[in-house]
């Protein structure tokens, strides 16, 4: 079936893997709330495009909501603790991450205040020599995947600070059996891509890196928290045009950039 769907402006519909060349069709939804329920997301917005062979992509961040796991930020009782250590967190551009009070005071919940402060005293030394990133190292996907409100969100999320999903793996196992099709749940920005749930486990992990390296969900108001992936050769109609359209925009925008460079 083709596809009512386009990239988001900036993005590429197709991209190359050691595995093949797919198409990534991201879908606009409501705003998600703590009362929608996945199964009926998948219903109302994806079940009839379905083919044999497809796969869906998910933000964690929609997963995490129907969960529960987002919380106003002003509901959030922050520790003296979470405001001391916050001080010391490495701002960047990717988003708030553990690097405000609140997003902090999460992270001591769901990791533990002892483990927390291994990882903080850890992560110091290192970076007497250079190095960086220990603290999430040490702390896993629990804080990697912990982030804040920012301008970006749309309402009412850019009040709103979450945690990562509670058992992702599980949860994208359900979304399989209810769709028929492999199912990803993954935290992408623009510096990449991290996977926190699959449900095939033989499903290698740099695969969904390499798919979801550019993030084609986007950020904030595109609201296209779920995609469909599809192999080019599986593609038809207008579906396979905007493909090779896609793919040749790409070809020049590369040939640009490799050209400025010399």
């Amino acid at each position: 079936m083709e596809m009512p769907f386009s990239p988001n402006e900036g993005k590429n519909l197709t991209i190359d893997t050691d595995w093949g060349t797919y198409a990534r069709f991201p879908i606009k939804t409501h705003v998600v709330m703590k009362e929608d329920v996945m199964n009926d997301l998948m219903d109302k917005y994806v079940m009839d495009y379905l083919e044999e062979g497809d796969m869906i992509f998910i933000s964690e961040k929609i997963v995490a909501i129907t969960q529960g796991r987002a919380l106003k930020v002003s509901d959030i009782k922050v520790s003296r603790l979470a405001k001391f250590l916050v001080k010391f967190v490495y701002k960047s551009d990717a988003g708030i991450g553990i690097g405000a009070p609140s997003t902090m005071e999460l992270c001591l919940r769901e990791c533990g205040r002892v483990k927390v402060l291994f990882a903080a005293a850890v992560a110091g030394i290192c970076k007497l020599f250079g190095k960086r990133g220990v603290f999430y190292n040490i702390l896993g996907m629990k804080a990697r995947a912990i982030d804040g409100p920012s301008e970006y969100n749309v309402p009412p999320y850019n009040e709103y600070a979450k945690m990562a999903p509670e058992n992702p793996d599980g949860a994208a196992a359900d979304l399989k059996a209810h769709t028929g099709v492999p199912v990803v749940i993954v935290d992408a920005n623009d510096l990449g891509c991290n996977v926190l749930g699959k449900s095939d486990k033989d499903m290698p992990d740099k695969f969904c890196e390499q798919l979801y390296r550019d993030n084609p969900h986007d950020q904030g108001f595109c609201q296209t928290p779920l995609a469909i992936v599809r192999k080019v050769d599986k593609l038809v109609g207008k579906d396979l045009e905007l493909a090779k359209q896609e793919r040749v925009k790409f070809d020049e925008k590369k040939a640009e950039a490799e050209n400025t460079k010399k």
